[in-house]
């Protein structure tokens, strides 16, 4: 997928515009967000998991090298072998270099983002491999030429009619109209690749570094397929996926399927720590664990090393405003929703991603439902004070915040300010007490009304409140 994160206004403008993409992202509302809030009602210490969950993370983080080496030596332990990665081009060549040494013509692949992150398909496209996604959405997207728009939900951004034309034009025969046709006849399709695969790739939820353990979980069972019907298995992971302990491991699955989904766990949790042994009837010959950098050890020590402990829910897309009403197309790359306009700049470079931290309307809705406590709102924000100092902003906005600070070291100014923008903003609201559109925030009133004032400026009705005071 070829970056356009520079052009998310206009990404973003087509996609509001576009009614069948608007239709699809309400489900989200109706959908995920109500299944996320269930689950966690439903737990009582589930609060008390998020604080376990963002310690886990953190005390990996403080530790990695000696967790990653850990790994390493338990992966070699149980028989399979450990590959490092600096970049998205070792990671691609060590798979190219695994395919061909077994001889491999065809590859399956389960749902992988890391996979999306170093365009890895038209990699092994351009050196003779057919890779397969097995994943229904991925596939879907594959036989489309698409991309996908959300980590969990790859395909949300499509409706059912339009999932029955691609399907019908890659299928031919009669039109399918339920999700049991759909699914029953892109079943017989792959079931065939998964036997005719040489080589199966999947990814990682989590990495156990106590067991040397790899973790999926899928609602299909396509990992399963991807890793245990092909001679040689692959997983492909970034270095943060480590966790120290399966009791971790657990304690943050505990976390991801709710807040993803709003399921207790998903329907597949399955753990993979090497080839078959003897005796086994089944599984792969051979086992190998592709470990990724790709910028995140750059990310350590920093800032920013809070986005390392993300286990990739989705739940701060699910809940974001922005990414509801723009859809996961219009962040241009690989991460979408919050956590892309923190990590999409990290990896690509904020010259080339400068827009995304500025997609957000700082409602802290993604940090409320991050299970690990990312404090997402704070990093976009550290992301646009270092797109400032670098001078990414454009000359128009630059000039507004100069404006702003101005006013801002004049209280007595800014408050005179305040209360008249207030006011005026209050009569044009009128009845409805909503601005359908406003001069300077076409960027909101695009899709979605103002609320006006409903009274005066916070500073005046404080300033009432302590003159009522004794």
């Amino acid at each position: 997928m070829e970056p356009t994160a520079l052009a998310f206004k206009d990404n973003a403008r087509k996609a509001i515009a576009n009614p069948d993409l608007q239709d699809a992202l309400g489900r989200i509302r109706s959908g995920w967000q109500v299944t996320r809030r269930r689950a966690a009602l439903a737990l009582d210490e589930f609060e008390a998991l998020r604080d376990r969950g963002r310690d886990i993370k953190n005390h990996t983080l403080a530790h990695l090298d000696l967790y990653l080496e850990a790994f390493e030596a338990k992966v070699e332990e149980n028989g399979g072998r450990v590959h490092w990665a600096r970049d998205a081009a070792e990671a691609r060549t060590v798979v190219r270099d695994i395919c061909k040494e077994a001889g491999a013509k065809t590859v399956t692949k389960s749902k992988s983002m890391v996979t999306e992150e170093i365009a890895l398909n038209p990699y092994l496209e351009a050196n003779g491999l057919t890779p397969v996604e097995t994943d229904l959405g991925e596939w879907i997207l594959q036989v489309s030429g698409q991309a996908p728009s959300h980590l969990v939900g790859p395909v949300v951004h499509l409706t059912k009619p339009e999932i029955a034309g691609i399907m019908q034009k890659e299928l031919g025969g009669p039109r399918l109209e339920t999700a049991e046709e759909m699914v029953g006849a892109a079943r017989r399709v792959l079931r065939q690749k998964y036997q005719d695969a040489d080589v199966g790739i999947t990814g990682a939820n989590f990495l156990v570094a106590e067991t040397g353990t790899a973790i999926t979980v899928t609602n299909e069972g396509n990992a399963e397929l991807t890793h245990g019907l092909p001679r040689v298995h692959v997983v492909i992971a970034t270095i943060e996926k480590l966790v120290p302990r399966m009791l971790d491991a657990f304690t943050l699955l505990r976390l991801l399927a709710r807040s993803a989904t709003g399921q207790e766990f998903t329907s597949y949790t399955t753990l993979v720590s090497g080839p078959k042994g003897k005796g086994d009837l089944d599984g792969p010959e051979a086992f190998h664990v592709v470990l990724l950098d790709n910028g995140r050890t750059k990310m350590l020590g920093t800032a920013f090393q809070e986005m390392l402990r993300c286990i990739k829910c989705g739940a701060c897309m699910n809940h974001c405003p922005v990414y509801l009403a723009a859809g996961g197309h219009s962040y241009g790359w690989v991460y979408p929703g919050p956590m892309g306009s923190v990590l999409t700049p990290q990896l690509l470079g904020i010259e080339k991603a400068h827009p995304l931290p500025n997609a957000s309307t700082f409602c802290g809705r993604c940090e409320e439902v991050c299970p690990v406590r990312i404090p997402l709102p704070r990093l976009m924000r550290l992301w646009r004070e270092e797109a400032f100092r670098r001078d990414l902003v454009p000359p128009t906005a630059r000039r507004g915040l100069r404006l702003w600070g101005w006013l801002a070291a004049r209280p007595a100014l800014y408050r005179r300010a305040a209360g008249l923008a207030s006011g005026a903003l209050r009569l044009l609201g009128g009845r409805r007490g909503r601005l359908r559109r406003l001069p300077l925030a076409g960027g909101w009133t695009g899709s979605r009304d103002l609320p006006a004032p409903e009274g005066g400026t916070f500073m005046a009705a404080w300033k009432r409140q302590q003159g009522r005071r004794p």
